[in-house]
């Protein structure tokens, strides 16, 4: 019952002092919805771009010349220059000399092309891929209506194409779009399928695309790209199991090393990724993100934390005829102490709850405009509680100390 007494004595203090109990919020509210807010954009991000950059699965890893997240430097870029292109040969040794894997697809690209149909012409920015039966399945983007790329299609390089959603709606928005002809760059194909819609927060870019025979590719765009350097494939390889990932990635490696000439001691002349991979070198790219913002958070805590510890202190020192009589009529050091640090702590959490708030509301701002799917990261919001009740007892203490000890004659005394 005491620390019933204690937390009703608190919580009156509480309410009977409305504008030192608000102004006291106010720098706990701040410090909590700067972490809470951050945390809270970064996580929607993040989860989006996740889901985005799993378009390999969770089995299926991809090999190519160039490093997936980009280059560091001028010299990692001119050494991965100097590279041997991967090649269709490469991607059919690792088909005839893996033991782990079950799916090997290749694929080129072309972007910003343009396809036209009946008079009506996109913007030039239609992305081609010349791929192969395996582009669907390794790629997670499955056919919605008509047929896949066969192997037929391939050996007699058959002007024959799969296309995105997006172009789909554009130009058959009322009619079959199989067996209709479209011009690629000026070509004509024929459509045998069309690929189910697939979500991309930053606009239609995976439905934007043509997918035709890799052999119809390179006859139609040539064995060298724009600036005459030689196409180099990328490879998609997919594990017998999700389990046995790594194991086919190293099983991988060897076969390539064996087939490019890569001597004993030398690096790889090539790079792998996963859709993990690239997840988390997004992750430890943000992870300095939020470590800032958490460091600045807790500033704003600590400064709020100041905030709170004089407020309490000149509250102690207006309630010290209250201290003193409270004492006189038995009131223990430990009672008093306990008020003034609940006190604290209550405020700093009703603030934390506040800031949790009013920090899931502004990093969801980014959702809501965006298009992305709301995120409410409860791990931070517990994380900024806790941190609101170490900072109400870490400052709260001086001032309830000080109350705890107050003569109670001296404090009868004080006017």
């Amino acid at each position: 019952m005491e620390w019933l007494d204690t937390l009703m004595m608190s919580l009156g203090s509480i309410r009977a002092n409305k504008l030192r109990s608000f102004l006291t919020l106010v720098g706990i509210v701040a410090g909590v919805a700067s972490i809470i807010g951050v945390m809270t954009g970064i996580s929607v991000i993040q989860s989006t771009l996740e889901e985005e950059m799993s378009v390999l699965g969770a089995q299926t890893f991809q090999v190519q010349k160039w490093p997936a997240g980009g280059f560091t430097s001028d010299d990692e870029r001119r050494k991965a220059m100097r590279r041997p292109p991967v090649t269709i040969e490469d991607a059919e040794a690792i088909r005839r000399h893996t033991t782990l894997v079950d799916s090997v697809g290749s694929e080129l690209w072309e972007f910003a092309r343009t396809v036209r149909y009946r008079g009506e012409s996109t913007e030039p920015n239609v992305v081609i891929c010349g791929g192969d039966p395996q582009y669907s399945e390794n790629n997670t983007h499955y056919i919605e209506l008509g047929r896949n790329l066969s192997e037929i299609d391939l050996r007699a390089a058959r002007k024959v194409v799969v296309i995105g959603s997006a172009l789909a709606d554009r130009f058959f928005p009322f009619e079959d779009p199989i067996g209709r002809r479209i011009q690629v760059d000026g070509r004509e194909f024929q459509v045998i399928g069309v690929f189910a819609p697939k979500k991309s927060a930053f606009g239609a870019g995976y439905d934007n695309y043509v997918l035709m025979p890799h052999s119809a590719f390179m006859k139609v765009y040539g064995l060298t790209d724009q600036e005459g350097h030689r196409r180099s494939v990328n490879v998609t390889v997919r594990a017998i199991t999700p389990a046995l990932v790594n194991d086919a990635i190293e099983e991988t490696r060897q076969v390539l090393r064996r087939v490019r000439n890569v001597r004993p001691g030398e690096e790889d002349n090539f790079e792998f990724f996963s859709s993990q991979s690239l997840i988390d070198n997004f992750n430890q790219v943000t992870a300095g993100v939020k470590v800032g913002a958490f460091v600045l958070g807790i500033i704003a805590l600590v400064v709020a934390g100041i905030g709170i510890m004089n407020i309490m202190l000149v509250s102690v020192t207006e309630r010290t005829k209250e201290i003193g009589i409270r004492k006189s009529i038995g009131a223990r050091r430990s009672t008093i102490l306990r008020q003034f640090l609940l006190e604290a702590v209550i405020l700093c959490n009703v603030g934390g709850l506040i800031g949790v708030a009013v920090g899931f509301g502004l990093g969801n701002i980014v959702a809501l405009f965006a298009g992305f799917e709301v995120s409410v990261p409860m791990e931070w919001a517990v994380i900024g509680l806790v941190f609101c009740s170490m900072v109400g007892i870490c400052f709260g203490l001086l001032p309830a100390i000080k109350a705890s000890r107050l003569d109670p004659i001296e404090a009868l005394r004080y006017e």
